[in-house]
């Protein structure tokens, strides 16, 4: 595992983080809490030290199956948590709530649910419209002075809404959506990178699509992110991220036989504005694959390769 300076928070991470949305079992592939709990634990073996998760996850459960991991097996120590704030999932759908005293409360649901008396990076998930960010950042400040709380962070904040919501509380995190077919935050990324503000991407290998398991156009469920929250898996976009997983496969051969998703992990971790990478995975022998896109890095000339391909499938995308 390699491991990069996270930001200006005087911490390390891994380059690697392992996200739960899929294994909270909304929206993904279903899986045993046995083969979960083995992915995860096979997580720490690998060097990961970074776990993303957030309580809207399926209404908590992918922060339960965490705490109930780390306390069990003596973990808490050899890893760093990052949840999110300011967003559930009730009956069925996505609430966005900012309130002051709802940001209070979630914090102490979260606590009690990964079994810690802190938060090392505590994220606002989505912007609530109908909330003044000083009011939301108001009380995320007043939880990182208790010491609930190392650092707060942003998701799926813009630039102004960074700015503001820094006039009331330290913004020292930013995740955002980045990969080989997802560039729109791009120079967002860079800026945030520029301040110190430390950076995690997620869709870091497109929802699945950069893996190569999904070769051919599949019917996914309606409440599927991969239909609901992914578009690559349908057309036009499919076609044009075939033509970007062929150059993928080109490269991958020349490295004994890589996974695709070990590629496009090594193109977006070594971009410097790019802290961590954000990738599920439900089963332990998907962890140590991507954990081993780690073993290796592309040489010049694959990047410039890889470059040139995931700028003619932006193009591409952009006219689709």
């Amino acid at each position: 595992m390699r491991y990069k300076p996270f930001g200006n928070t005087g911490v390390q991470v891994s380059e690697l983080a392992f996200g739960t949305w899929g294994i909270s079992g909304l929206g993904w592939d279903d899986h045993s809490e046995e083969e979960r709990t083995d992915a995860i634990l096979a997580a720490v073996e690998q060097g990961v030290t970074l776990f993303d998760t957030a309580p809207a996850y399926n209404d908590c459960v992918a922060e339960k199956l965490l705490g109930k991991i780390f306390k069990e097996n003596h973990l808490r120590d050899k890893v760093l948590i990052a949840t999110k704030c300011g967003n559930e999932y009730i009956n069925g759908k996505y609430v966005r709530d900012g309130r002051g005293e709802m940001i209070r409360s979630e914090c102490e649901k979260s606590l009690k649910n990964l079994q810690t008396d802190y938060i090392d990076f505590y994220l606002v998930h989505w912007p609530d419209p109908n909330v003044p960010l000083q009011e939301t950042f108001g009380a995320l400040a007043d939880l990182k002075q208790q010491g609930k709380v190392r650092f707060v962070g942003v998701s799926n904040f813009t630039p102004a809404q960074i700015a503001e919501a820094s006039e009331a509380c330290k913004v020292d995190v930013l995740q955002l959506q980045y990969s080989m077919v997802n560039r729109k935050f791009e120079e967002q990324l860079k800026a945030a990178h520029a301040q110190g503000i430390a950076t995690m991407t997620y869709g870091s290998v497109g929802g699945g699509i950069l893996t190569g398991r999904y070769r051919t156009l599949q019917e996914f469920d309606p409440a599927d992110n991969r239909s609901r929250f992914y578009p690559y898996f349908k057309e036009p976009l499919f076609s044009h991220c075939m033509e970007l997983l062929s150059v993928l496969d080109q490269v991958a051969e020349q490295h004994d036989g890589a996974a695709p998703s070990q590629v496009a992990l090594n193109w977006s971790t070594r971009k410097d504005f790019a802290d961590t990478a954000i990738v599920g995975a439900q089963k332990r022998s998907r962890v140590i694959q991507n954990a081993d896109a780690f073993r290796w890095q592309l040489t010049v000339e694959e990047l410039r390769l890889l470059d040139e391909a995931v700028e003619r499938y932006t193009e591409a995308a952009q006219r689709a």
